[in-house]
């Protein structure tokens, strides 16, 4: 990544990270009904990943997936509208914190079922494959989904018929609430599985944005050849509980503390700062930020609720809700 384009992913992953701040905070004061899970400390992933892949290609995510939605265009506006149920919502107030979707950029959905979107991404693989379109579809996936018969299948159909297809693992060392090295036999729960399926496999640092766009540009490069699918393991730490009512204290303080000494902001700065980004520029990305965010609060508080009749668009491809046998 150029130093410009590396502040340009920095100041996204500022962008998320303050959106999922206000997220938590109108959750707190009661605007937002419901729980939601929050991806603070994963924004490397997302936005190193996206940055390494092309407009039209698909990608799904879990229902830890705002960073993903906002990487792949989504609005800070957008997402919190949709979080406190307002018809400017990026689904009109129909998908809610763990439903985030945004066909027109190939965010396919996030999606609340551990592993059911791993299926999905390889048939939108295999759709690309056969129109010859040169898209890639990629799967986000937490270590839990690991141990689902769904990641296993995909997987393996993914590798007979050389899908053009990424599995991205966020390995964020637990499954909710328990660590996944207690319920699995392999240090590395998605990298150690890949042997198995004859796919190649790579285990990094998912806390850096250019370690991460470099690994999935290479994979998909790959996928784009019809050299088959990649899976990719990123170590990374989310700073928050599972969700909103999980104060996470089953975590050791000392893991707690190494890990918020790596976060993804401060290893893109550090990244920055060596590269010779001067000091003003990065702060100026921070204040845009801040502004973009505040901006989107208050413009998601005051818009309208949705319609009622809202609810039966969107059923079908052709927008009715009629029962189709």
């Amino acid at each position: 990544m150029t130093p410009d384009e590396l502040l340009d992913a920095y100041a996204q992953m500022v962008l998320i990270r303050r959106t999922e701040k206000a997220a938590h905070d109108l959750f707190m004061s009661g605007l937002v009904k419901g729980t939601t899970h929050l991806a603070a400390g994963h924004e490397a992933v997302a936005v190193g990943a996206s940055s390494a892949l092309q407009p039209d290609d698909y990608v799904f995510a879990t229902y830890r997936g705002h960073h993903h939605a906002l990487a792949r265009g989504a609005t800070p506006e957008e997402c919190l509208a949709e979080l406190m149920s307002k018809a400017t919502g990026l689904c009109q107030a129909k998908g809610g914190s763990m439903h985030l979707t945004k066909a027109s950029s190939g965010m396919l959905g996030s999606y609340a079922i551990v592993g059911a979107h791993l299926p999905m991404a390889a048939g939108a693989a295999w759709s690309a494959k056969l129109r010859g379109s040169g898209q890639v579809a990629v799967a986000f996936f937490g270590d839990g989904a690991t141990n689902i018969g769904a990641f296993h299948e995909a997987l393996n159909l993914a590798a007979v018929w050389r899908l053009p297809a990424l599995f991205i693992c966020e390995n964020n060392l637990y499954m909710e609430y328990t660590p996944i090295a207690d319920v699995t036999a392999v240090p590395n729960p998605a990298a150690d599985r890949a042997g198995g399926y004859n796919m190649p496999a790579e285990i990094i640092d998912g806390n850096d944005v250019v370690v991460v766009h470099e690994a999935v540009a290479l994979a998909a490069e790959r996928a784009r050849k019809g050299d088959g699918p990649t899976l990719i393991e990123a170590q990374t730490y989310r700073h928050f509980g599972h969700s909103r009512a999980d104060p996470a204290k089953y975590r050791p303080a000392d893991e707690v503390e190494r890990w918020l000494k790596h976060d993804p902001l401060d290893v893109a700065r550090a990244r920055l700062e060596a590269l010779g980004v001067p000091p003003e520029s990065i702060v100026d990305r921070d204040r845009r930020a801040a502004a973009e965010v505040e901006a989107a609060i208050a413009a998601a508080k005051a818009a309208p609720a949705p319609e009622p009749a809202l609810a039966f668009t969107d059923v079908w491809a052709d927008g009715g809700a009629a029962w189709r046998t």
